[in-house]
């Protein structure tokens, strides 16, 4: 890396992992270089890679995104967020042992600078865990769709915090639930794979019969089960859902004209 000091010009090496080396030949513009909280350097690179070969599709592999299950698919498989609300407790308890010892300290007095840069060194940590949970989650998910020839459906859940009440031991885990991260993830992966995505209306995808269609409140005799009033069907919730989700798919290709979904085609 070439930098102009005020010494001149000076050379910097720097090191790639896989996937920057596979990429930095398409780099367009400038590089900013950055110094994070931390102390260490990034160079970041804005690369212009094209687009993958649309494939057109039928069928879908409908998404259910959640909190205890970060993802669940239509074909049944699971993905647990049960690592992420870990690590989301363990730097909350952190913070909170750190942040009471400062206070006691300035009662006493005493400058708590040791602590502030242990509160300092601690951010940021849970966020980038979040993240390399987000971008494997999305990759596992496009390559799922791609492998079988399928495109992806996800819930609209724009404002999903605003029009949705949670118990209050929910609403911690619900605050640091990155689905808008996790969406965004998918839908960059899925238009360089060539992989349609198709965002659907999540009205009642929970309450909603995959077999048979019978809408209602009391299909959910639990957060975690569903149980047709009418025909009798069962299922995890969060497949159900994830069912449904690839059904209403299914339509809004059928009916093109039908503008009830936000289609972005890979």
């Amino acid at each position: 890396m070439s930098l102009l000091t005020l010494q001149g010009r000076i050379l910097v090496p720097f090191i790639m992992g896989t996937y920057q080396s596979e990429r930095f030949s398409a780099a367009k513009g400038q590089c900013d270089l950055v110094r994070r909280r931390d102390g260490q350097w990034f160079l970041l690179v804005t690369v212009d890679l094209p687009d993958g070969a649309k494939t057109p599709t039928t069928d879908f592999l409908g998404v259910d995104l959640g909190v205890a299950n970060v993802a669940t698919d239509s074909d049944g498989v699971k993905h647990s967020g049960d690592g992420v609300e870990t690590c989301r407790i363990r730097h909350h308890t952190r913070r909170q042992g750190l942040q009471k010892a400062a206070a006691g300290r300035k009662r006493r007095g005493r400058r708590p600078k040791a602590i502030r840069r242990k509160l300092r060194d601690l951010s940021g940590r849970e966020a980038r865990f979040r993240k390399d949970v987000n971008h494997t989650l999305s990759k596992t998910l496009v390559a799922k769709a791609q492998d079988t020839g399928r495109g992806l459906a996800l819930e609209d859940l724009k404002g999903i915090r605003d029009r949705t009440r949670f118990r209050k031991a929910q609403r911690a885990r619900m605050g640091g639930w990155a689905f808008h991260q996790l969406r965004t993830f998918i839908a960059y992966k899925a238009q360089r794979g060539g992989v349609m995505l198709e965002i659907v209306d999540p009205r009642n995808t929970s309450r909603e019969c995959a077999v048979c269609g019978y809408v209602a409140k009391t299909n959910r005799p639990s957060q975690a089960e569903f149980r047709c009033g009418v025909c009798g069907h069962t299922d995890p919730a969060d497949v159900n859902a994830a069912r449904n989700i690839r059904s209403r798919a299914r339509a809004a290709v059928d009916r093109p004209n039908d503008h009830g979904g936000c289609r972005h085609p890979g």
